[in-house]
């Protein structure tokens, strides 16, 4: 009998924990669970939505943009810059609208994106004249995309214009990235502005040398020189009378692409011409003399 009675308190407790169970349970699910973790779990489902089809329409919304601007002719730095432009801008839109789906309004997005620009611009100035000095290069084209420039003791040709730096590659296939500000606000020679360059080689000849007859063979070297222009002026002079050699200038104009091969050309050529012909090329000479001292 007394089994019995046991069991039954035993049945008795185990109902009433698993309604003391279950009333924890519904008071969880209709407290925290369905008024917050749900609208929660479904506001992120939401977002990252919003986020996947934001990026894949600013990615054929740059598409598009270029492709406008190719049809246009436009430079390769100002599609460049353009596209760079586009997408901060539309990200900047993605993210006003993902703080919008969490529950802020406009107003405070507002203010708290003015305080945000107040800090950043005090804090990035360096940036912003960067900025505005990308603005100042796409409008003035002070150079192009693929000229080759020479600025601020560097040298390159440009392979890009970005929103706040230009990126330049050299001949020995080195990146320099240089910010647009000290670009727009320095002095800058570019190279491949014009079609042709002249070309000044200097040639040293002894004073007892002939000197008619050096420029005369040099004369005949640059009728033969390939690269050089022979619609334009080519010439052989006296530039100089140096204190251990009469100085000849060869100056020829050439290709712009051609200039570096031109330079070699004529350098290179302009030694075998002289020693072909016996005129002498002077170079420095150190006498070094011995004297044997008596013991």
């Amino acid at each position: 009998m007394m089994k019995i009675m046991n069991d039954i308190a035993d049945i008795y407790a185990l109902s009433t924990d698993q309604g003391v169970i279950s009333a924890i349970l519904d008071d969880l699910l209709n407290t925290f669970i369905i008024p917050i973790v749900i609208p929660f779990v479904l506001k992120m489902i939401g977002i990252v939505i919003i986020f996947f089809i934001g990026t894949k329409i600013i990615k054929l919304s740059r598409k598009i943009v270029k492709k406008i601007l190719e049809k246009g002719d436009a430079e390769k730095g100002v599609i460049t810059f353009l596209d760079n432009l586009v997408k901060l801008g539309l990200y900047a839109v993605l993210v006003i609208i993902i703080l919008c789906c969490f529950g802020m309004e406009m107003t405070s997005i507002a203010a708290v994106v003015a305080s945000a620009g107040v800090a950043v611009g005090l804090a990035l100035q360096g940036s912003l004249s960067n900025l505005a000095g990308g603005v100042l290069i796409l409008v003035l084209r002070p150079f192009r995309v693929d000229d080759y420039i020479v600025a601020n003791g560097l040298e390159g040709t440009v392979t890009e214009i970005q929103l706040f730096y230009t990126k330049l590659k050299t001949g020995d296939n080195r990146v320099i990235v240089m910010p647009n500000g000290s670009l727009s606000n320095g002095n800058i020679i570019n190279v491949s502005a014009m079609d042709k360059r002249r070309l000044d080689v200097i040639a040293n000849i002894a004073y007892t040398a002939d000197l008619k007859l050096a420029k005369n063979v040099l004369m005949n070297l640059l009728e033969e020189c390939p690269y050089v222009l022979k619609d334009e002026d080519y010439d052989v002079f006296v530039s100089n009378l140096g204190a251990s050699s009469v100085d000849l200038t060869v100056r020829l104009w050439a290709k712009k692409e051609e200039y570096w091969a031109a330079k070699c050309y004529i350098t290179e050529n302009i030694k075998l011409t002289l020693d072909a012909n016996n005129i002498e090329i002077p170079y420095n000479k150190l006498d070094v003399q011995v004297q044997q001292l008596d013991k």
